[in-house]
């Protein structure tokens, strides 16, 4: 069985070791013993950082990784879980095409005033309901967890 010590599996990954050693205290990995006082993990840990990885770019947090990782180090997805993120995510990339309009209008905007720019102003307007929007979301939640 291959496997790898803890100082190559920071090199080959440029984590640090600290990252890797804070991954197996919050139980994301697991070594499987020591050569000297390095630790040692299987193979599959480059499989398991790499999902790790990929949540925490999703916006999970370490604990919502963690459950779904099993025992022997392979996950199991929450598929409802991916797929809320899937659609928070695709929200915010619509958001974010509109922030850039909006910016890329008013650089090239022929308007002596922004504020004289009826296109400019309808997309402030679209902004700033979405800004509501988003605040009331996130006020409906704080009152739910009261």
């Amino acid at each position: 069985m291959y496997s790898i010590d803890i100082s190559k599996l920071s090199k080959k990954t440029g984590l640090p070791a600290s990252t890797i050693r804070f991954y197996e205290e919050k139980n994301l990995l697991k070594s499987i013993g020591r050569s000297g006082l390095k630790r040692v993990f299987n193979a599959n840990v480059f499989e398991q950082l790499e999902f790790i990885a990929l949540g925490q770019r999703a916006g999970f947090s370490l604990e919502e990784i963690r459950s779904m990782l099993t025992t022997k180090g392979r996950f199991e997805v929450n598929r409802e879980s991916l797929t809320a993120r899937a659609n928070e995510i695709a929200q915010r990339v619509k958001q974010l095409i509109a922030i850039q309009r909006c910016l890329e209008h008013a650089a090239k905007c022929n308007a002596e005033k922004h504020s004289e720019c009826a296109t400019f102003q309808k997309l402030l307007r679209i902004a700033g309901k979405d800004q509501a929007r988003k605040h009331k979301t996130v006020s409906s939640a704080a009152v739910k967890r009261r």
